[in-house]
């Protein structure tokens, strides 16, 4: 199921035509979109679940938690917000500019494009096309045709129930998001690989069109002397091994301190086995594709593997796997993991830590287990990441109130909740002046007395 090239540019063509129909500005129009939205959605899980669960084995309860239910959020904080997040700003007017009123005006960029990926793909596709919509924008949604069934199933869906020239769904692959992304978008979303991310950036500047960028890289984990230890190993290994470790904000290796390194791996284990991550268990997908299999098993070090590192080719199985001692330098370091191999490496102080992390690229996330307040401060004062937890991982994804984006290598840009609303809107200024009582000073001809005043008022 794919679109060929004259499909792509109609269909970009309408959604320009229907966007600036001005129909799309209306908060009332936007609202009974997301609400018949919410129901398509809550209507067709079933359909939902059936195709993730083909595409990796993705569990009915995995597809709710971690996707659908996040959406749902998303999508009721929108219908409540929407029309105070839609209403001007007003900000304080200057001394310069009165008699006169000032306000910010969101305006919907126009025909925006979502390029999705395949580790989370209702919830990375879905999410970012929500605050599109709710922001005002037609939206073409291109879902990544690794997860092959989902993405079909996205297409069914939303094709069959939204008009084409507002929100629509390209399927396809490389060829047809080479052949999107020759046209000219007014805002491009994309969640996936740095070197994917890349192209996608030079495409967008083509048409010097704004871009967000949500990337990846490793994110570390850092186990504090002063941490409790139970916690640490019980949230880590949870966040590390949902979705078999293809999470982007997984932690992607530990750093834990030298004198409680092997009490903390101990609990390691224990928790990888209370939580039993076997080929039969449905809480534990498997690897998405061959070509990522291979992959994941040439990172594993068979001189480093303290449990785990057993798999099954035909099934894409590849139980949690823990190497240890991990160093820099290790092949598993040189590269963004997504998958259930953990590395872990030791560190002697804080400032190792440090100054390992400054003399890295930025990770989307980071996670600090700790007591110490001075160590908590200089986490989150000293060491740059897109976003992260202090005591957890992941969980931060769940606060809508929080921004989520990365930095640097791991992207630009944020969404959710307010956020996502502002990723989808430009900002427009205006200043509304009265026409009356408006001093001289401004008006030539000069003098010094008038500059004086100038530097009063401004």
């Amino acid at each position: 199921m794919t679109a060929n090239m004259t499909e792509i540019k109609t269909t970009i063509q309408k959604q320009r035509s229907f966007f600036n129909s001005g129909e799309t500005r209306s908060v009332s129009f936007r609202k009974s979109n997301l609400k018949k939205l919410k129901t398509l959605l809550q209507d067709n899980e079933d359909l939902m679940v059936a195709a993730i669960q083909k595409d990796f084995g993705k569990s009915r309860f995995d597809t709710v938690a971690t996707e659908l239910l996040i959406l749902y959020k998303e999508l009721d904080f929108y219908i409540k917000n929407l029309s105070k997040l839609a209403a001007p700003q007003k900000v304080r007017t200057n001394l310069a500019n009165l008699p006169g009123s000032s306000r910010i005006y969101f305006e919907p960029y126009g025909c925006s494009l979502v390029i999705g990926a395949w580790n989370y793909p209702y919830q990375l596709s879905f999410g970012p096309s929500i605050a599109a919509l709710a922001a005002g924008n037609c939206c073409i949604l291109k879902p990544s045709e690794v997860a092959e069934n989902t993405m079909t199933c996205m297409a069914e869906i939303i094709n069959s129930n939204f008009p084409e020239e507002y929100f629509h769904v390209i399927p396809g692959g490389v060829e047809e998001t080479t052949e999107i992304l020759k046209h000219r978008f007014d805002k491009i979303f994309f969640t996936g690989s740095p070197r994917v991310g890349k192209i996608i950036y030079r495409a967008a500047a083509e048409f010097l069109t704004p871009v967000t960028l949500e990337l990846g890289g490793k994110s570390p984990a850092i186990i504090s002397y002063s941490a409790n230890l139970e916690v640490a190993a019980k949230r880590i290994v949870w966040g590390k091994f949902l979705n078999a470790g293809q999470t982007c904000i997984a932690p992607d290796y530990i750093l834990v301190q030298e004198h409680i390194a092997e009490e903390f791996i101990e609990l390691l284990k224990k928790y990888i086995s209370k939580f039993n991550y076997q080929p039969d268990s449905e809480h534990y997908p498997r690897i998405i594709n061959c070509d990522h299999f291979k992959r994941l098993i040439g990172l594993m070090d068979k001189n480093k593997i303290i449990t785990g590192g057993r798999y099954q080719e035909e099934e894409l199985f590849i139980e949690p796997t823990v190497l240890y001692p991990a160093e820099w330098n290790d092949m598993v370091m040189q590269e963004e993991i997504f998958g259930p191999v953990l590395p872990v490496l030791i560190f002697k102080n804080f400032d190792e830590v440090i100054e390992a992390f400054n003399s890295r690229e930025k990770p989307l996330s980071a996670y600090l287990f700790s007591g110490n307040k001075k160590e908590k401060k200089r986490f989150k004062t000293e060491i740059p990441f897109g976003g992260g937890c202090v005591n957890d991982v992941v969980m931060h994804i769940s606060n809508l109130n929080l921004p989520f984006g990365g930095v640097g290598n791991s992207g630009m840009g944020n969404y959710h909740g307010v956020f996502g609303f502002k990723a989808f809107s430009h900002q427009k200024s205006v200043l509304n002046r009265k026409t009356w009582g408006e001093p001289n000073i401004k008006y030539p001809p000069y003098s010094l007395n008038k500059l004086k005043w100038i530097k009063r008022f401004l």
